[in-house]
């Protein structure tokens, strides 16, 4: 069993983009963890985002690490701007990646953290060749694309069964929950066996303070995987 508390990692997807800078700040002040950086190329995912430029820029208004996690085609051809923007996680998609072993291996001799990002539909068994070389794996548990989505239960039992393996094998690697987390599913997560979580629309909803919204959330994140 595990009673650290679970990390928060605000996505910034959700965000008023007219006002990224201050919400970033306002994250940061109300005990985020990381600042989660959604990157969408249009063709990995019908959605395209921000780039390189717009994260760089972040750096000013949080001394937060940027998780960032790409959403893109052949993700090998962009890590370099990536580091230079000053991220300090980078994950990738098992599909998008041509040679996973070497594109988590250039993220890692960049001094940076290493993270691989599985689907809802796809095996636990298309990462465990790398489990031990990778520092994050991402459990997506809406289809990638956009904010605002319904969490599927059935992808929580991956991070379950993920969480079981690198406890038993002594992995030193952190799961993050990505997709409909919320104060009405965070109990589930929490069971799952989730060391992070993402959320978006959660935090930056407009009906309360990013502040609240937060705590809103911690209070759910209590009930610890065993």
């Amino acid at each position: 069993m595990s009673d650290s508390p679970i990390k928060i990692a605000p996505s910034i997807l959700s965000g008023d983009f007219s006002r990224l800078g201050d919400q970033v700040r306002e994250a940061t002040a109300a005990g985020a963890n990381y600042i989660h950086l959604d990157v969408m190329d249009g063709r990995y995912v019908p959605n395209l985002t921000f780039g390189s430029v717009v994260i760089e820029n972040l750096n000013k208004y949080t001394n937060l690490p940027l998780d960032a996690h790409l959403m893109v085609v052949d993700p090998d051809r962009h890590i370099n701007n990536f580091i230079k923007a000053g991220v300090h996680h980078i994950t990738v998609h098992v599909e998008a990646a041509n040679h996973l072993h070497s594109v988590i291996y250039k993220i890692k001799e960049a001094g940076l953290k290493a993270g691989v990002a599985l689907n809802p539909s796809t095996p636990i068994s298309a990462i465990e060749e790398v489990l031990p070389f990778i520092d994050i794996a991402l459990i997506l548990t809406v289809n990638p694309g956009f904010s605002g989505q319904t969490l599927i239960p059935s992808a929580l039992n991956k991070a379950t069964k993920l969480k079981t393996i690198i406890q038993d094998k002594g992995y030193a690697v952190e799961i993050e929950v990505d997709g409909g987390v919320n104060p009405k599913t965070a109990d589930l997560v929490a069971r799952s066996g989730a060391d992070t979580v993402v959320a978006g629309s959660a935090i930056f909803n407009n009906k309360v303070s990013i502040s609240q919204a937060m705590d809103n959330l911690r209070s759910k994140l209590q009930k610890p995987f065993s």
